[in-house]
């Protein structure tokens, strides 16, 4: 990749404890597309172009769904913070997506039409306003764009137009087809070679007359047996678009034929954006690479298997508040984890990010109203000590090194226990990590604070750890019972103990 523009960024000193003067850091990030870490190098000066890949709306999105909005909302969010003005685009497939993810079937929104009894455009615009509102309650920004793939088909059809012409494509009776065999680079995200054979290819339905097992459809018919509750005329009959060509036409529409990063799931890094690469750069015929920089998430697991709508009942956002749980528990949940680092979904693990997240807003609500947020020059502008700096580079080196967010919350969580920064910059200091990790620190109502307060503590819960405290000091397991007593601390739970038994009560905010 090229070298990053002087201009791209505003360029400022940082003092460290040391006195050692040093350049701010510029986003390094690990892209797919080689598999190594790399500088950022923006094709405009100044501005981001970001595509991620949008929900299939025929179902509530599932707390596994949710991981690449928050990711992709974070780095937006540490772009914007260093002065970068970001366009993102997330669009909404609301046709064109088969069950298996394949080239036949039913659509996923047509079975859950017809499972309803309910039109097409009535599933889509429930499940669409469902993924909006689980966005809003995790507090992800609102997109510059969220484009619907039914408004895009036209342009679809002219871009397989193109593609047909230059000889990328055969038809069968089942659709238009894209011939994989004419990029002799295929698979390259994938890390796979050219004619090998793939698991994650294998695993697609066998197509009659299918050149390769790779090729992938770019229009799918309707044919006699399949009727669709929506489709379109087009040169190959009536159908639907192929999934795959959705993204790139949508993406194109929005952010130009090249734009600066593609993300999503890291379920898509093998087949669906192998195919977006494959037909973008043929249409555009131009030697480069489309999007220069892929940047995916990891799956949230579930029982160490991945959360899918396909193995029945999975949990969705709206259980966990149903529950009395905050919504920015899971962001901080999710937060504490690498985005490319597997993230096993438990009951412990959300205790223990309720629980985290409860001492870091018992220490911002130390601090008092924080000031508004402000990007990287601003607060680098109004620091005055070398601490307060020291603190600000670790922060920005951590979200600038492949946004490293767990280290950004431990970093902050050590600047609020500082006693050595002067007045008010423990604050812009909260402030700007905020604004950087999305989470709601200063700005919570005082409902939301009690709930955020108390989700960690489900009596059940508690209760069944006093007792079993109390069986470990009646067999003189002294070591068990405080291990017990510090797990209940940890949690936000104070125990007394009085010659009637022991009761508990929730700490204080700010203990």
């Amino acid at each position: 990749m090229g070298a990053v523009g002087a201009s791209w960024m505003p360029a400022w000193r940082m003092i460290l404890r040391s006195g050692e003067v040093v350049e701010g850091t510029r986003p390094r990030l690990f892209n797919s597309l080689g598999r190594e870490m790399q500088q950022l190098a923006p094709a405009s000066s100044g501005h981001v172009g970001i595509y991620s890949c949008g929900m299939t709306v025929y179902g509530d999105p599932h707390l596994g769904n949710l991981r690449p909005y928050v990711f992709a909302d974070t780095l937006r969010r540490m772009l914007e913070f260093k002065g970068v003005t970001v366009t993102s685009v997330v669009n909404i497939t609301d046709v064109g997506h088969a069950v298996g993810d394949g080239d036949l079937g039913e659509d996923k929104v047509e079975v859950t039409a017809r499972a309803q009894n309910q039109s097409v455009w009535d599933v889509t615009k429930k499940y669409t306003e469902a993924f909006f509102t689980d966005l809003s309650n995790l507090n992800v920004l609102p997109h510059s764009h969220n484009p619907r793939a039914s408004e895009y088909v036209p342009q679809m059809i002219e871009f397989a137009q193109v593609l047909e012409r230059k000889g990328y494509t055969y038809q069968l009776d089942s659709g238009l087809y894209f011939d994989t065999s004419r990029m002799p680079d295929y698979g390259r995200l994938a890390l796979r070679r050219p004619g090998s054979a793939d698991t994650d290819v294998h695993r697609l339905e066998a197509v009659a007359g299918k050149r390769s097992p790779a090729d992938f459809a770019v229009w799918r018919a309707e044919r006699g047996e399949q009727k669709r509750l929506v489709h379109w005329e087009s040169p190959w009959g009536p159908g639907v678009p192929g999934w795959h060509l959705e993204c790139s036409v949508m993406s194109m529409s929005l952010l130009g034929d090249h734009f600066d990063i593609h993300t999503g799931g890291v379920d898509h890094r093998e087949i669906h954006h192998v195919n977006e690469i494959a037909q973008s750069e043929a249409y555009l015929g131009d030697g480069r690479d489309w999007v220069p920089m892929w940047l995916h998430n990891e799956f949230v697991l579930l029982g160490s298997n991945k959360i899918a709508k396909s193995s029945g009942r999975v949990p969705i956002l709206r259980d966990l508040m149903n529950a009395g749980h905050h919504p920015m528990v899971y962001r901080y949940f999710l937060l504490n984890a690498h985005y490319r680092s597997q993230l096993d979904f438990t009951e412990a693990g959300l205790r223990s990010a309720a629980a985290g997240y409860r001492r870091l807003l018992g220490r911002v609500a130390q601090l008092g109203p924080l000031p508004e947020a402000a990007g990287l020059d601003v607060v680098r502008g109004r620091l005055r000590s070398a601490e307060a700096l020291a603190a600000l580079a670790a922060i920005d080196d951590a979200i600038t090194e492949d946004l490293n967010t767990p280290k950004v919350i431990a970093e902050l969580n050590a600047v609020l226990r500082l006693d050595s920064l002067e007045d008010g910059e423990a604050a812009l200091l909260a402030s700007a990590a905020e604004r950087l990790l999305g989470l709601k620190l200063g700005v919570l109502s005082a409902d939301e604070v009690s709930t955020a307060t108390n989700i960690a503590m489900p009596p059940d819960y508690i209760e069944g750890l006093i007792a079993a405290r109390a069986t470990a000091r009646a067999g003189g397991d002294w070591g068990e019972a405080d291990r017990i007593r510090n797990q209940l601390t940890e949690i936000g739970v104070r125990l007394v103990d009085t010659p009637q038994g022991t009761r508990w009560e929730p700490m204080p905010i700010d203990d």
